[in-house]
């Protein structure tokens, strides 16, 4: 009897079981949001912390004419090089070496301050001499002085640094040779782009890219110059060890850019490398620290 009972109790027991694993509802995971990933046609891309650019416009030859910006603070410190062109390939080439060292080295900008770099004012003179669009290489450069020297000026033909709107003339002077100035102040394309950028944002501050002095030059435009201009070169020139220079006399100068930047009450300098050849980083990198101190108070 009793083993009748177990044997009863037993088969209640396994035809439940096996009707609940017939009918009970699924247990199923938790849904969650899968990470967004990129697709095949749209890839992630990392950029370096703050750093962003502006085209400024184009040049004779329809080049783009760019700044690059690193940092967010609310003073800009503007660099420029490259308004020669190809013959003062150096300039722009240092200027790169700047964006370089910036990228790598994000903390040098003080978080007040925004560093802005136009590497090639003159592309189109840089294309004569390097045979490139944008970074080069000192392999690059022509061999050629005849192409070199014509380098120094845009498609038209113009010196960029003759061609602002202080004692701007016709013709301009470059050391004993006569250069054009263009037709007007800012007839050329590449100062009208830099002029409107400047109007747009003006900087606290300009430093401009020459060579060959070795030396570091105030700006003024009949307006005597700038206290901060003073403090500007004092500081580059100790910090880098190149002579400083209250006014550029070595010839007349007439539509210059640093100068057409004093008169609009912008503090500038013009930092000329002491040959054709060297970008002397080691001196500018201290310079440029410099300023970026000065401008950190």
């Amino acid at each position: 009897m009793k083993k009748t009972i177990f044997l009863v109790i037993g088969a209640l027991i396994i035809g439940v079981g096996v009707y609940y694993y017939f009918n009970a509802p699924a247990v199923t995971a938790p849904v969650t949001e899968a990470p967004i990933t990129a697709t095949t046609t749209e890839k992630v891309v990392q950029k370096p912390v703050d750093t962003t650019k502006t085209v400024l416009g184009t040049s004779v030859q329809k080049r783009d004419i760019t700044a690059y910006h690193f940092g967010t603070g609310a003073k800009e410190v503007l660099f420029v090089g490259g308004i020669h062109g190809g013959y003062e390939w150096n300039t722009a080439l240092v200027a790169y070496e700047l964006m370089d060292y910036l990228t790598a080295n994000p903390k040098t900008i003080p978080a007040n301050v925004r560093v802005t770099v136009i590497p090639v004012l003159n592309p189109d003179g840089l294309k004569k001499v390097t045979g490139k669009d944008g970074r080069f290489t000192k392999a690059d450069v022509s061999t050629s002085d005849n192409v070199v020297i014509s380098g120094r000026f845009n498609a038209n033909n113009v010196d960029l640094n003759r061609n602002f709107d202080c004692d701007w003339q016709t013709k301009g002077v470059w050391m004993t040779e006569t250069v054009s100035g263009g037709s007007k102040a800012f007839s050329e394309p590449e100062s009208v782009a830099f002029k409107n950028y400047i109007e747009t944002k003006n900087p606290s501050a300009v430093i401009t890219w020459y060579s060959s002095a070795g030396g570091v030059f105030s700006s003024s435009c009949h307006n005597g110059v700038l206290p901060e201009t003073k403090s500007l070169t004092s500081a580059f020139a100790t910090a880098s060890k190149y002579p400083a220079y209250e006014s550029y006399d070595f010839y007349k100068l007439t539509g210059d850019m640093p100068n057409w930047l004093a008169k609009k009450n912008i503090p500038a300098i013009s930092v000329l490398l002491t040959t054709h050849q060297d970008t002397e980083w080691t001196k500018n990198l201290a310079g440029v620290k410099a300023v970026l101190n000065y401008y950190a108070k």
